[in-house]
């Protein structure tokens, strides 16, 4: 849908091209319409990239890996979980990347740095693009955009830049037109647009700051946050049901978040329910979405800070686990950090 929505507006661009140029054929040039289009553009691009970069230089957009995804099978994986995680991985090269994105963003702010702006702009979105489309990301269409105004903005330099890299020719000042006459209005112009940069990048950096204290990675972990492994399960008193269910087997449960628990099955599949843990009268109690009627409860015992019991009923069925933790660092992931020499 999001491609038909886009060629519809591009037909209707044609369209509108054809029949303006028609009836306005006398006019020379749109100057003024261009400035203002370009004006307009340029801090379009430049909150975009605001609200991706500091979306990574606060680590957000692909976060170190859950639980989850540290216990799941690669080959599980969709190309697209391949890139987030994997970037999340590596928080430094993430802020890197957000950094380079702001940079282009600030630099678009200033009209005298705008086309230093669009050329970094014209790299980092390049760069987004070409990831969307070679790991099947979904927002290929709307990256390309963003790609184009980079160039749009960097267009009316192209001329200037081109003699200087490549002919040895010297280049003179910007041909681009201020937004007034008067001396005046342009300083207090330039003043208006610095003020709402900062303001975008105010408000970025608020949402984001918000967003790594309750969801990102310095929010609150429940406290018996940790990969558990299921060492004993008995249902209504058996160890295995006849019959195959939801409840057969559970391979670990994984407290990640304070608000929802995952269960990983034999197969290595997962499923997710709403959790509640209440530390004082130790108790875990669970929910599925979209199931009023689902239910289940337990209470639990961590005898040892590596042990720990639930005992209670689950959709009607007795549930008995025994499950012991898995320590993380165990994992090359997680333990292999930065070196400048790498042993192999």
């Amino acid at each position: 849908m999001g491609w038909i929505y886009a060629f519809c507006l591009l037909v209707i661009a044609v369209l509108a091209t054809i029949i303006w140029s028609v009836l306005d054929r006398r006019r020379k040039n749109y100057v003024t319409l261009h400035k203002w289009l370009r004006l307009f553009l340029r801090f379009a691009l430049a909150s975009v990239l605001f609200g991706y970069g500091f979306f990574k230089v606060i680590p957000l957009q692909m976060t170190y890996p859950s639980l989850v995804r540290l216990v799941e099978p690669f080959g599980h994986f969709s190309p697209m979980a391949v890139l987030f995680w994997s970037i999340g991985t590596s928080r430094p090269y993430e802020i890197f990347t957000g950094l380079a994105e702001v940079l282009g963003g600030i630099l678009l702010i200033v009209p005298r740095t705008t086309a230093l702006g669009a050329l970094v702009c014209l790299a980092v979105t390049t760069e987004v693009f070409i990831l969307n489309v070679t790991y099947n990301v979904i927002v290929k269409l709307f990256s390309f955009h963003l790609v184009l105004l980079a160039l749009f903005l960097l267009a009316p330099e192209l001329q200037r830049m081109f003699g200087f890299f490549f002919l040895d020719h010297a280049t003179g000042p910007s041909t681009q037109p201020p937004l007034f006459r008067s001396a005046r209005a342009n300083r207090i112009a330039l003043l208006m647009q610095v003020l709402f940069g900062l303001f975008l990048i105010g408000m970025n950096l608020r949402t984001d700051i918000h967003t790594w204290y309750t969801l990102g990675g310095g929010r609150p972990k429940p406290s018996l946050y940790g990969i558990w492994d299921v060492e004993q399960m008995t249902i209504d008193g058996q160890t295995r049901l006849p019959l195959l269910t939801d409840y057969d087997r559970w391979r670990r449960v994984l407290f990640d978040y304070t608000t929802s628990t995952s269960f990983q099955r034999m197969d290595d599949t997962f499923v997710g329910f709403g959790s509640s843990i209440n530390d004082k009268d130790r108790t875990l109690s669970l929910t599925k979405a979209g199931s009023q009627n689902w239910k289940a409860s337990f209470v639990f015992d961590r005898a040892e800070q590596d042990r720990l019991s639930l005992d209670g009923t689950m959709d009607g069925h007795k549930i008995h686990m025994q499950l012991k933790l898995f320590d993380r660092n165990k994992l090359e992931l997680v333990s292999n950090k930065f070196h400048w020499i790498t042993d192999f």
